[in-house]
């Protein structure tokens, strides 16, 4: 027989649960809707014949990876494979960091309050290269 105190726990458990997957669900759409991050990237990448592959693929990738999180899904990759994968991963977080910076136009109004208009090229590379340390020092160092 269960006791109040676990059944309270539980439900406790299940509500706190609950109300993470609909914060963590909420921003994600407010994310892709609001700031039209699906079709930018379409129209950044001139693919927009794809839109739909595209939602496909972040939906598709929504339920997969919330399978796998509740199951506790694994695999083993060998060789290059982790390479690929996290090849795959980078250009996906690269282009979407795209498509965000294009839609609120970040690095020009920052450029212009820096007085970095001219030196643009430079500011972009910078941010580049420092993310690409900072991942690298990450993943061999640290």
């Amino acid at each position: 027989m269960i006791s109040l105190t676990e059944a309270a726990s539980g439900l406790a458990q299940v509500l706190i649960g609950l109300a993470g997957g609909l914060a963590v669900g909420s921003g994600m759409v407010a994310f892709l809707v609001v700031l039209d991050i699906i079709p930018r990237l379409a129209q950044i990448t001139r693919s927009g014949s794809c839109l739909g592959w595209y939602e496909g693929a972040v939906i598709g990738g929504s339920v997969y990876w919330t399978f796998a999180d509740f199951f506790g899904w694994g695999t083993r990759l060998t060789g290059l494979a982790p390479a690929v994968a996290g090849l795959f991963c980078g250009v996906f977080v690269g282009m979407l960091a795209a498509a965000l910076t294009e839609i609120i136009n970040v690095l020009p109004i920052l450029a212009k309050r820096l007085g970095m208009s001219r030196q643009l090229i430079l500011l972009l590379m910078a941010m580049v290269f420092g993310k690409v340390l900072g991942s690298l020092f990450e993943w061999l160092i640290y």
